[in-house]
């Protein structure tokens, strides 16, 4: 592994996957006496792959008329 001229390393994807590092995953990068740890945090997280979703479906809603019991009895076809 390979330090680019940024100052960026890819983290292998199988070392990604069993610590649960998605895309945009807060990290905090510690300096140890035998080297360095990257080290997942929630700090900064700012917006969530869930709150962005939540987010995309809101959008352009500034309403609902019918309630919740109308929808279901819509959708179930009752």
């Amino acid at each position: 592994m390979k330090i680019t001229s940024k100052g960026q390393v890819t983290i292998p994807w199988q070392i990604r996957k069993q610590r649960g590092l998605l895309p945009n995953a807060a990290v905090e990068v510690i300096l140890a006496p035998d080297g360095v740890r990257i080290v997942k945090t929630l700090a900064g997280r700012g917006v969530t792959r869930g709150g962005a979703a939540v987010s995309a479906l809101r959008k352009g809603v500034d309403h609902v008329s019918m309630t919740t019991d109308e929808i279901v009895a819509l959708t179930r076809g009752d």
